[in-house]
C-alpha cells in the first residue's frame, strides 16, 4: 500500500499507517516497511522533516541502515536544513556505517542550502576533506557535487581546479562552474566558458540563459535563446520568467504563444510567471486569458497555480473571483491565505482581511512575515489601532518573526493615520536602525496632521540616510504651508534649488482598448 501510493497519501494517512505498523508489531520484523514509510513521509510532508525525524529516531535495533540515513540527508538537503543533515551524518558515523557516493552528494547539496556563503564554504571544505580521505574524489557524481558546492560558495578557483580534473565531456561540471561565475556577476567569464565548452547540452544552454535573465540582460538572453539548437520547457519558462521579472508583459505573452505553437505544454512554472506579470501590470484581461488557457484539459489546479490565480485576481481588483478560487482550493498554504488577505486589504475590505487572518490562525496555518505585513496594512487602512498593535506584538512574541522596515512602516503609518504621532515616534526611536522608508512614513503623517516640530526631526533624519530626495523636501514644505509659514516654505524651496532638486510630476498611464491615455 505504501509503495503503490506514497505520493498520493496525506500526512494524516501516513501517521495512521505508522500507528498500525507499531500496533501490529511489523516494525520489529524487518526494516523494509519502515524504509517505505520513511520515504513516503519525506515525500508527503513537503520539507517538514519533524515527523520523519521522529520516525527515524524510533526505528528499533539495529537501527536505521545506510539507505535510511541517505534518505534523511536528501530530505534535509531539499528542506534547506543543513545543520540537521550534518547531525544525521554524525549519527551515521556513530553507528559505524560507511558512507557512499549518495551520502556525499546529499551532504554537499545540504551545504548549499540555508547557509551563508562563509558557513557554506567552511562546511563544504570539511566534507571535501572527508571525500579525499575516504577516496571518493574519483567518483564523477561526488566530484561534480564538490564543483557545484565550491562554485555556489564562491570558491571559483577550487571549482575550476576540480573542473580541470574532470572529463572534457562532463557537461554537469562545466555547467556548475558557469553558473558559479554567473552568480558572482561575472557574466563575461561565464559566457567565455560557455563558448569554450564543446559538448553543450540543453542544461548548459539553460544555465547561461538563466544567468542573463537573472541579471536583467534580456536582449542577450533572447539572442542566446534564439540560437539554442535545442529547447525544453525550462528554456521557455526561463525566457518567459525573464520578461515577467522585467515587467515586459507583451513580450512574455508573445513568448508564451511561441511556446504553444512549438508544441510545448505550459507547466505550473509557466502559468505562475505569466500570472505574476499580469498581476504586477494590473492586466486583468491578460490574466483571465491565461486562466482560461490553464484550465484546458485540466480538472483541477495545483496549489502553486491556485495561489498565483488568487493573487492575480486580488491585485487586479476582481476580489470576488479571487474569493471563488480561494474557496474552491482543496489544499491551502500560508501563501494562499496571504494572497487573499493582502488582496482584500488592497481593495478597501480591510476588516474582512483581518477576519481572514484570524481564520487562518484558527486553521493552524503558521503565519510568516508577509502574513503580518498584509494584516498590519489592513489594520492601518481600517483604523484598527488596537488590533494592529496586538498583531505586531504577536508577531515577535509568539511566532518569533523579527519585524523588518516594512512592518515598522506599516505600524508607524497606522499610528500616524490615527493621529498618534508621539506613539509613532516612540516606535521609530525604539528601532536599532530606522530606515529612510520608516522616517518618510512618519514625515508623511506629520504633514497630514500638521506637526511641524516632529516633521522637521523626521526630515533631518531622512537627509542623513537618503541624501537629497525631492519628495522629502516637498513633504516638509507641505507641513509649513498648512500652517501658513510661507517664509519657511520659501526656505525649503531655495534649499531644493540649491541642490538642483525638482518636484517630480505625477503621471498616470492607462491603456483603454487600443488607445493609450496619459495624465499628468
Amino acid at each position: 500500500m505504501i509503495r503503490k501510493g506514497s505520493a498520493r497519501l496525506s500526512p494524516r494517512a501516513l501517521k495512521q499507517i505508522h500507528a498500525n505498523l507499531v500496533v501490529s508489531g511489523i516494525t520489529s520484523r524487518g526494516l523494509q516497511p519502515m524504509r517505505d514509510l520513511l520515504l513516503s513521509c519525506i515525500a508527503s510532508f513537503r520539507g517538514r522533516m519533524d515527523y520523519a525525524r521522529r520516525l527515524f529516531d524510533g526505528i528499533p535495533p539495529p537501527g536505521p541502515d545506510l539507505f535510511m540515513h541517505n534518505a534523511m540527508l536528501r530530505g534535509y538537503a531539499h528542506a534547506g536544513v543543513p545543520h540537521a543533515a550534518f547531525a544525521v551524518y554524525r549519527h551515521m558515523e556513530t553507528a559505524g556505517l560507511r558512507p557512499d557516493g549518495f551520502t556525499f552528494c546529499y551532504l554537499l547539496r545540504a551545504c548549499c542550502a540555508g547557509m551563508g556563503m562563509l558557513a557554506c564554504s567552511s562546511a563544504g571544505w570539511q566534507v571535501h576533506a572527508v571525500v579525499v580521505k575516504i577516496g571518493f574524489l574519483e567518483d564523477a557524481f561526488v566530484r561534480n557535487a564538490l564543483i557545484n558546492m565550491h562554485a555556489k560558495c564562491g570558491d571559483l578557483g577550487v571549482a575550476g581546479m576540480l573542473l580541470g580534473e574532470a572529463s572534457e565531456q562532463d557537461i554537469v561540471a562545466w555547467s556548475a562552474v558557469i553558473a558559479g561565475h554567473a552568480a558572482r556577476g561575472n557574466l563575461d567569464v561565464a559566457r567565455q566558458m560557455f563558448d569554450q565548452c564543446r559538448h553543450k547540452d540543453v542544461v548548459c544552454w539553460n544555465v547561461m540563459l538563466g544567468a542573463y535573465v537573472k541579471h536583467g540582460e534580456m536582449e542577450k538572453a533572447r539572442e542566446l535563446f534564439d540560437c539554442a539548437p535545442e529547447k525544453d520547457v525550462v528554456s521557455w519558462n526561463t525566457i518567459i520568467t525573464g520578461y515577467s521579472m522585467q515587467g515586459m508583459l507583451d513580450q512574455a505573452l508573445e513568448a508564451f504563444d511561441e511556446m504553444r505553437s512549438a508544441g510545448w505544454v505550459p507547466d505550473d512554472a509557466t502559468i505562475v510567471s505569466l500570472l505574476s506579470c499580469c498581476a504586477s501590470a494590473g492586466s486583468l484581461d491578460a490574466g483571465r486569458m491565461i486562466h482560461s488557457l490553464q484550465l484546458e484539459g485540466r480538472s483541477s489546479v495545483s496549489i502553486l497555480t491556485g495561489n498565483a490565480l488568487v493573487s492575480m485576481y486580488a491585485k487586479c481588483g476582481d476580489v470576488n473571483t479571487a474569493m471563488e478560487i480561494f474557496n474552491s482550493m482543496k489544499e491551502k498554504d500560508v501563501w494562499t491565505w496571504n494572497s487573499i488577505i493582502g488582496g482584500l486589504a488592497l481593495h478597501g475590505q480591510a476588516e474582512k482581511s483581518v477576519q481572514f487572518f484570524s481564520k487562518m490562525l484558527e486553521e493552524k496555518i503558521h503565519p510568516n512575515a508577509i502574513s503580518f505585513l498584509c494584516v498590519l496594512g489592513a489594520c492601518s487602512h481600517a483604523g484598527l489601532v488596537d488590533g494592529g498593535q496586538r498583531y505586531f506584538s504577536l508577531m515577535k512574541e509568539k511566532y518569533g518573526i523579527e519585524p523588518n522596515a516594512r512592518h515598522y512602516s506599516c505600524i508607524v503609518d497606522m499610528l500616524g493615520r490615527a493621529g498618534l504621532l508621539d506613539e509613532a515616534f516612540a516606535i521609530v526611536s525604539g528601532m536599532r536602525r530606522p530606515s529612510a522608508v520608516v522616517w518618510r512614513t512618519l514625515l508623511g503623517a506629520c504633514r497630514t496632521h500638521g506637526n511641524v516640530a516632529l516633521g522637521k526631526i523626521a526630515q533631518e533624519r531622512l537627509l542623513s540616510l537618503s541624501g537629497d530626495e525631492s519628495g522629502d523636501y516637498v513633504l516638509l514644505s507641505g507641513i509649513y504651508s498648512s500652517y501658513g509659514e510661507w517664509s519657511k516654505v520659501e526656505t525649503v524651496r531655495r534649499s531644493m534649488d540649491k541642490r538642483g532638486l525638482t518636484k517630480v510630476v505625477g503621471c498616470a498611464h492607462v491603456d483603454y482598448k487600443t488607445a493609450s491615455l496619459s495624465a499628468r
